[in-house]
């Protein structure tokens, strides 16, 4: 599960995805903000996320660098908002 912050969750799920691959993946940096990794195997289902990492030698990130993400996503949004807001005001203000 991929963490998106503020535009959202992605599950990868692929049943033909190995072990060796998905390690790869993370260490080359194609997945990032890792959520969690689970294992389904037969009726079982197993939390890997703390494995899989320690295999790709990739720090766990700290929730605070997650949450300094989605603020940079939020305070871009904001901005824009304000800017829109403030291009009314304006045009109100403007004569005929």
């Amino acid at each position: 599960m991929i963490d998106y912050g503020r535009r959202g969750r992605e599950a990868i799920v692929d049943p033909e995805i190995t072990r060796r691959e998905v390690i790869s993946r993370i260490a080359s940096g194609e997945y990032k903000n890792i959520s969690f990794i689970h294992e389904v195997a037969g009726s079982g289902v197993d939390d890997i996320t703390a494995e899989i990492l320690a295999e790709a030698a990739l720090p766990e990130l700290a929730e605070t660098e997650a949450d300094l993400q989605a603020a940079r996503f939020d305070h871009t949004r904001d901005l824009r908002k304000h800017e829109t807001a403030w291009r009314s005001v304006l045009m109100e203000s403007e004569p005929n």
